[in-house]
C-alpha cells in the first residue's frame, strides 16, 4: 500500500475545515497510509520586511525538510507547477509508484509561499491553479484530489 505524507505548514482552525479533512482522510484509508504533518508556522511581525519574510520561508522549509520520509516522490504545491486533470495527477502517482517510489510527499508551504530548495527538491512541481488559494484550502482540495486520483486508478465511479 502506497505512503503519502502530506506536510502542511500551520494548522487547521476552521471546524469545517477540519471536518472536510477528516473525511476525506477517512476515504482515503482504503487506498493508501495518509499521514498529516503540520509545520509550525515562523512568527513574523505585523508588517514584516521582504528579509523577515525570507527568513521565515526557509526556517519552515528546513523543519519541512526534515520530515520528508527517505526515498519519497516529492511534490512541492506552487504556483508556478504544472496544472494536471484529475486523470493525470492520478497517472502522475501511479508512475512514481511503479517507478519504485513506496512513499509520496506532497508540500504545502504557508501564507507566503514554500521554500525554493523544496521546491528544486521535487520530482514534480504541482499547481492546483493559477489562482491563489489559502494554505488551509489548498490542504483540502489536495485531500479531494488525492481520493479522487485513488478513485480512478482503482477504476471506480467516484470520478465522473
Amino acid at each position: 500500500m502506497l505512503n503519502i505524507t502530506i506536510l502542511a505548514v500551520g494548522r487547521l482552525k476552521e471546524r469545517y475545515l477540519t471536518d472536510a479533512c477528516a473525511e476525506y482522510q477517512k476515504r482515503l484509508g482504503a487506498y493508501c497510509r495518509l499521514q498529516i504533518v503540520e509545520i509550525d508556522e515562523y512568527r513574523l511581525p505585523q508588517n514584516p520586511s521582504p528579509a523577515q519574510i525570507a527568513a521565515g520561508i526557509e526556517a519552515e522549509g528546513r523543519a519541512m525538510a526534515a520530515k520528508i520520509p527517505a526515498g519519497s516522490f516529492v511534490v512541492p504545491l506552487c504556483i508556478e507547477g504544472k496544472m494536471l486533470s484529475s486523470e493525470e495527477f492520478s497517472a502522475a502517482l501511479d508512475r512514481a509508484a511503479i517507478g519504485g517510489h513506496s512513499s509520496i510527499a506532497l508540500l504545502i508551504g504557508g501564507s507566503y509561499g514554500l521554500w525554493e530548495e523544496l521546491k528544486r527538491r521535487g520530482d514534480l512541481r504541482l499547481s492546483m491553479s493559477r489562482m491563489t488559494f489559502p494554505h488551509q484550502l489548498a490542504r483540502v482540495l489536495l485531500l479531494e484530489q488525492l481520493y479522487r486520483a485513488m478513485t480512478i486508478s482503482h477504476g471506480q465511479k467516484y470520478h465522473k
